[in-house]
């Protein structure tokens, strides 16, 4: 994905991730967060929307494939297109993804602030 596209979603998905965090009182873990805001439920929902989202953020289905195979292949070895077969599987894997680093962001900041005091 270029790095345009990366930096829109990434934008978007923070501040999904920032009201997602106000709305809940405690977290147990970054697992927790990242669950809550980003695998609990889809965070789009419908093939016309999500098709616009791609196009919101200009990624096409194949970068979009390529992305999420990609991080299938560092994480686990291998990739595949299964689960990719439709818009709304693709952009809510994206998000996923995105959301996970996000997360993983928001940890270390707080690992470091810890480490300052």
């Amino acid at each position: 994905m270029n790095t345009l596209s990366l930096n829109s979603i990434r934008t978007e998905l923070s501040e999904h991730l920032q009201n997602v965090i106000a709305e809940h009182d405690k977290f147990d873990d970054k697992y927790d967060i990242h669950h809550a805001a980003f695998n609990e439920d889809y965070y789009l929902i419908g093939y016309y929307q999500c098709e616009k989202w791609l196009k919101k953020h200009e990624v096409s289905v194949f970068e979009g494939i390529n992305f999420c195979q990609d991080y299938c292949r560092e994480n686990f070895g291998e990739a595949s297109v299964v689960g990719y077969k439709n818009a709304e599987e693709l952009v809510n894997m994206i998000t996923y993804i995105v959301g996970e680093e996000l997360v993983h962001e928001l940890d270390d900041e707080l690992f470091e602030e810890e480490i300052e005091v």
